[in-house]
């Protein structure tokens, strides 16, 4: 089941600037916020909807279909999108939206092996095609390998013993399943904290797998240069290390100086290209919470190109 995507009313205010403009979904999912973003265009408007996932774009083509040519969707990373715009001819794009994370309809489907309380395979690939899956991580990586990849994208406090564990495990049989890493790692997580610990590791390898953090630093530095002036990125993330690549890159291109700060004047002349709408974050509202508890560290983010000389 595809869930309506959180914040998507602000989602699409913020992101449309010219309803007869092109706008591309990164992340499509279900199509949630391309069907809303195609409700609000006008004739001339076009959505390029990509996702890695064919579950999500068959659910998607299909519940797109009556806006006919006005939407195009390929599979593909959203980091690619600059690939997919050259094969349309399309020089120029009016707003980017990349909705982060992980969907329900993946989470829910116990094959997909996202989640640490249904029992399926050690999968986690956004794209089942793709070579680099958790089964292959958590029975071939390195213990040090292990270890960074809980520190640094699960931000768990216990990656050493987890990392250590879960070596020590498989070298006695292989871990196939979902239920067996959580029965491997609960050896090492005190009771009270096993579910938050449980959510970060399975976190951190679904990051490993499909490189997500790396996808949305080049998206970003791409869509800076495909935006018409005026044109907006909406970036809305789940976890504060999305939120703060995000944060950083808007400051960093909103910014009207990179030179360091023990230089008495600025030398660099370098171009402002974003302004930043938000300062703050917006985040769901208690009713879209209780609608989709899943949602309720979403943080929506807003900057604008500004106009090119």
């Amino acid at each position: 089941m595809y869930h309506e995507p959180v914040l998507c009313q602000a989602a699409i205010h913020y992101l449309i600037s010219d309803p007869n403009g092109i706008y591309i979904d990164g992340t499509l999912g279900g199509g949630g916020h391309a069907e809303k973003i195609l409700s609000t265009l006008m004739h001339e408007g076009k959505v390029i909807g990509l996702d890695l996932d064919s579950d999500a774009l068959l659910h998607a083509g299909d519940r797109l279909k009556r806006f006919g040519a006005n939407v195009v969707l390929r599979q593909s990373n959203f980091k690619n999108f600059d690939v997919v715009l050259n094969e349309l001819g399309i020089k120029k794009i009016d707003g980017i939206l990349l909705d982060l994370g992980v969907s329900s309809h993946q989470i829910d489907t116990s094959k997909r092996g996202f989640s640490y309380a249904k029992k399926g395979p050690l999968d986690m690939r956004m794209n089942r095609q793709s070579a680099l899956s958790a089964h292959r991580l958590i029975n071939h990586a390195s213990e040090q390998e292990l270890d960074d990849i809980f520190r640094i994208y699960g931000e768990e406090r216990r990656h050493r013993q987890v990392a250590r564990t879960v070596v020590g495990a498989r070298k006695k049989a292989e871990i196939v399943s979902t239920l067996d890493l959580v029965r491997i790692v609960s050896q090492v997580l005190p009771a009270e904290y096993r579910v938050k610990s449980l959510a970060r590791i399975f976190q951190a390898l679904r990051i490993a797998v499909n490189t997500e953090l790396d996808n949305l630093e080049e998206a970003l530095a791409k869509a800076v240069g495909w935006l018409r002036g005026g044109g907006r990125i909406v970036v809305l993330s789940y976890q504060s290390m999305e939120d703060r690549i995000v944060k950083t890159f808007f400051k960093k291109e909103a910014s009207s100086c990179d030179c360091p700060p023990e230089l008495p004047v600025c030398i660099c002349n370098k171009q402002v290209r974003l302004k930043i709408i938000t300062r703050r974050p917006i985040k769901p509202a208690e009713d879209e919470i209780a609608a989709n508890p899943r949602g309720r560290s979403a943080r929506l983010r807003v900057a604008e190109r500004t106009e090119t000389v």
